[in-house]
């Protein structure tokens, strides 16, 4: 700015400003380089238009609307003498913005034209702060709803959705803040709630859950019914916007006032995009936790809610399911029991993932069971199996392997197995070592004829044979898979162990090789020898 120095303030008669002050006046400009401008900008302003007009004493307010009320922007000389004349001249600038110029100098004809002329300059530069504190402020809420929104989309979990929205908005967009969600009978639930003092927590849960026609809940019930935004009054002021996701009101959010103002526009913008992102985030939980639950009633109903308890045979299974628990996976196994007496032992891997291989997978443990109910060899149905998932087309295919077991000679158990596609399985020497077992066959529903030779196998007291699926063999670690020969290395050492033990120390082995969660169902199926 140009220095006092440049020349006298008023004219050489004293009774107007000069030509040099004047323009001294209207060339003064804020420093562009400084972190805060404006209060030596105003300072500047205001001892220069003092000393122009006489004035022994005055100062500039500013009401940025944040909350803070009027504050003293600028201050020149002494304060004003009680009961003196001031002269006061508005700031032009616009919402939320308000502050006024305030002079205690002696009436004169260019005072006040001085005054208004300061202000207005003045006004100018506030108005770019103003402008450029509006955009900063709506870049910030713009990056607060993208956090918002990828902090909600994380989530898939109905409880931890809801919990998490009050922490997105207290304390930045107000003192307190409730979730409420509708059940079906359409009556509200309290879900979640924070409050900037912690303190202050129990008697928010108090008036929240007040009843009666003046209560925040009556209100958070014309705010679910209305759709639309509705005030609270005390003693917990705010106001409430409705959750509504697809056409579906879910519940309310409530949002307490900040503690020294209240909302405004941008602000109330900001919480009612919040609520709508919320909404989206809670219903699609909700949809997420009903798929899910979907597929894991699905994936029961396709495999044994027990094993049987049988003589002399010991059977054990485990099954975990792929890492994501909303999809349905085409692994199965099963024990079923044979018309002459013995036990079939079945573990089968349908193709693909989903409702549909769900459906080929009930198919073909439905078959199953029927074909062997009515005494089929094991042979022949596997080749009626076969035609019938070919007739049934869809492009599913399916490996099988079945094993028929039953008593032989002394204590052994004779076993009858066709494999189908299927890995063969590892028999597990009781006296120690292990090895496969088998001779690999057609998988079923891609050729019309398919071979599956039978492989006898006799089971000695305390062997094993272990059945497996291919997510226990293609479990990934990076680019390395579990394979065969660690399953069957893995198995070595858990010779004389019961099948149970068998069976859980296989699927520990099988899911700490990686720390990913698996790609693919993992399914074991122990059969062994209990006599003793």
């Amino acid at each position: 700015s140009t220095p006092a120095s440049a020349g006298p303030a008023t004219s050489a008669d004293g009774s107007t400003p000069s030509a040099s002050a004047m323009s001294e006046l209207m060339q003064t400009a804020p420093d562009l380089y400084a972190d805060d401008p404006l209060p030596d900008f105003a300072t500047n302003l205001l001892s220069r238009v003092a000393e122009m007009v006489g004035a022994a004493g005055g100062s500039i307010r500013l009401d940025r609307g944040d909350g803070q009320g009027r504050q003293v922007l600028a201050r020149f000389g002494r304060p004003p003498r009680p009961g003196s004349d001031l002269l006061r001249v508005p700031l032009t600038v616009h919402r939320p913005y308000a502050g006024e110029l305030e002079l205690d100098a002696a009436p004169s004809a260019y005072a006040r034209p001085l005054a208004v002329l300061t202000a207005e300059r003045l006004s100018l530069h506030l108005e770019n702060d103003r402008l450029r504190r509006t955009d900063i402020r709506r870049q910030v809420w713009l990056t607060f709803l993208a956090e918002a929104s990828e902090l909600l989309a994380q989530s898939l979990d109905v409880d931890l959705t809801m919990a998490l929205v009050p922490q997105l908005v207290v304390p930045r967009l107000g003192q307190w803040c409730a979730v409420h969600t509708t059940d079906e009978w359409g009556r509200l639930r309290l879900a979640a709630a924070s409050h900037a003092d912690e303190s202050m927590l129990p008697q928010l849960h108090k008036v929240l859950a007040e009843t009666g026609p003046d209560s925040i809940q009556a209100r958070l019930r014309e705010a679910s019914r209305s759709a639309a935004q509705i005030p609270l009054g005390g003693p917990m002021e705010g106001f409430a916007v409705p959750l509504i996701a697809r056409g579906q009101r879910l519940g309310t959010l409530a949002v307490g006032r900040h503690q020294r103002h209240r909302h405004d526009p941008d602000e109330v913008a900001v919480l009612e995009d919040v609520a709508r992102r919320a909404a989206l985030a809670i219903e699609n939980a909700r949809i997420h936790a009903e798929r899910r639950r979907v597929a894991q009633t699905l994936q029961q109903s396709l495999l044994p809610p027990v094993l049987p308890l049988v003589d002399g045979i010991g059977f054990a299974a485990e099954y975990v399911p792929t890492g994501d628990d909303a999809e349905v996976g085409g692994d199965f196994y099963d024990v079923v029991p044979l018309p002459d007496g013995r036990w079939l032992v079945v573990i089968g891997d349908v193709s693909g993932k989903g409702v549909q291989a769900a459906a080929v997978t009930g198919l073909v443990r439905d078959v199953i069971r029927v074909l062997v109910g009515d005494g089929k060899p094991l042979p022949e149905a596997l080749a009626r199996l076969n035609e019938t998932l070919v007739e049934r087309g869809g492009g599913r295919y399916c490996t099988l392997a079945l094993a028929a077991v039953g008593p032989g000679e002394g204590d052994q158990l004779d076993v009858s197995l066709h494999l189908a596609g299927h890995d063969r399985p590892v028999l597990l020497a009781g006296a120690g070592g292990a090895g496969f077992v088998g001779t690999g066959g057609t998988a079923l529903g891609l050729l019309d004829t398919i071979t599956s030779p039978t492989a006898k196998i006799a089971l000695a007291p305390g062997d094993s044979l272990i059945f497996y699926t291919d997510g226990v063999t293609e479990r990934r670690r990076g680019r390395e898979l579990f394979g065969t020969d660690r399953l069957r290395d893995a198995a070595a050492p858990l010779a004389g162990y019961s099948a149970d033990v068998v069976a859980a120390r296989l699927r520990s082995a099988a899911i700490n090789f990686s720390v990913e969660p698996p790609r693919d169902d993992i399914a074991i199926l122990v059969l062994r020898n209990d006599a003793t």
